[in-house]
């Protein structure tokens, strides 16, 4: 495929620049229609007589930007909208009318997408359709596919120490669907109070409150959840919490102060929820187990496929005491919307054939390569912004300096194209998410940023 780009007239003083201004240009003014397909790196750098890398780079830029899309196996094409719609995995909110084009996707809630493993996913599906009894797609059980409940059940227990056997895992369309049968579950019991981490995931907070719970907030600090708030509140019932990477401090609730909400919940026969929320990412040692693991019968485990896979999956977890087991499926049962059974037996099929660990393995390395650089673009760039939560998960907090509005910052850098997102309590703080920011893309996305905390101050 022959593609004319004119260089000698192009913007920009670096070769890599007027080669992705020439391709810009050509988008922006509909010379490359949406849904063309453009040449493959080698071919189109023996065209303009480049290196290869200038070409990768170019196409990487604009592919972060929004202008083109990549896909393992299919090319890279141009994107819907020239230019103008969302990237990939930007979040719903910048596709409102008149809200700008997303060129960086900062958001800590993406994991790569670009990296999701399309052939193991497919591979799965194709044995699941071969393999499976006719009886598996009939109506699934309220409780999901037992093949994937006794997967998860394995996988859960080796990977996270979890306790609990297969007829424990609750499988649900995402965490937020879950959270609502265990709510109502525990509303039907009697419960009637439930503390929440402030800040904190919302999600945590609105499914309790559209159970009919009311959510208590207690303050987070450093390590997490402030469990010596907990003796002070009156009839809390449960209380749910993010212990290995909490959002969007990004603390790592430590063992002393994860013994100490285990013995809050003993003592007052109360229900820890705990949403281990990226947990399979950990970058200074090895994941820490699950609270979970030290009081089963006190502890209800959620987790998801939306940071290991993608959160177009939609399959999520509860592993719950056995008492919540017979009342959560009957909820299930009532209000349908189970998974899919064929996404079920094939994300079974991926924990089985261990394909899930190595996926794992190799997002791991690809997402500490992209925390590194974004450390380093920071120090460059903010030098007097405080970095805080590398540690673990798939963003940092970036503590603003000191006069600095957090409202002017987020509203400057997504003016700017910026997908991210803000603390919104203590000291000014954003929150920037890495993994689905190609490496490429790094240093220009700092550069925005930094603009825009400048312009904030």
């Amino acid at each position: 495929m022959e593609l004319h780009l004119d260089l000698q007239h192009a913007a920009g003083t670096t070769l890599r620049a007027r080669v992705e201004n020439a391709l810009r240009d050509a988008i922006r003014s509909g010379r490359l229609a949406a849904g063309t397909r453009l040449p493959a790196s080698r071919t189109l750098c023996a065209q303009l007589g480049v290196s290869r890398g200038v070409v990768v780079d170019a196409y990487a830029q604009l592919t972060a930007e929004g202008y083109l899309h990549a896909r393992q196996g299919a090319g890279t094409t141009v994107a819907p909208g020239g230019g103008r719609a969302p990237a990939p995995g930007a979040p719903a909110r910048a596709s409102a009318p008149g809200a700008p084009a997303i060129r960086h996707d900062l958001s800590p809630f993406v994991p790569a997408l670009a990296a999701f493993p399309r052939g193991a996913w497919r591979a799965a599906l194709s044995r699941a359709l071969r393999s499976a009894p006719d009886g598996r797609l009939g109506l699934p059980d309220g409780g999901g596919l037992p093949e994937l409940r006794q997967a998860l059940a394995t996988y859960l227990a080796r990977s996270r120490g979890v306790r609990g056997v297969a007829d424990q895992v609750i499988v649900c369309n995402g965490l937020r669907q879950g959270l609502g049968l265990l709510w109502s579950a525990l509303a039907a019991d009697g419960a009637r109070r439930v503390a929440v981490e402030h800040p904190g995931w919302r999600g945590m907070a609105e499914t309790a409150r559209d159970a009919g719970l009311a959510p208590v907030p207690v303050p987070v600090d450093a390590h997490g959840l402030v469990v010596e708030r907990l003796a002070v509140l009156d009839a809390v019932n449960a209380v749910g919490v993010a212990p290995a990477h909490q959002y969007p401090s990004g603390a790592v609730m430590p063992p002393a102060r994860r013994a100490a909400l285990v013995a809050w919940a003993q003592e007052h026969d109360a229900l820890i929820v705990e949403d281990d929320y990226d947990a399979e990412y950990r970058y200074d040692r090895e994941p820490i187990g699950s609270i979970q693991g030290l009081a089963p019968q006190h502890v209800v485990y959620g987790g998801s496929a939306s940071k290991s896979l993608a959160p177009g999956v939609r399959l999520a977890w509860l592993v719950v005491a056995p008492q919540l087991v017979e009342p959560m499926i009957e909820l299930q049962r009532r209000r349908g919307g189970m998974p899919a059974a064929l996404e079920q037996l094939a994300l079974a099929d991926l924990v089985e054939r261990g394909e899930l660990d190595r996926h794992l393995r190799r997002q791991r390395r690809r997402y500490r390569r992209r925390r590194d650089a974004l450390l380093r673009a920071l120090a460059a760039r903010l030098p007097d912004a405080e970095v805080q939560g590398a540690a673990a998960g798939l963003f940092v907090v970036l503590r603003l300096p000191g006069g600095t509005s957090e409202d002017a910052v987020l509203r400057r850098a997504r003016a700017a194209g910026l997908a991210l997102e803000g603390v919104g309590a203590g000291q000014p703080a954003i929150v920037v998410g890495y993994a689905n920011l190609p490496d490429a893309a790094i240093g220009a996305a700092v550069e925005a940023l930094a603009a825009s905390v400048r312009a904030g101050s």
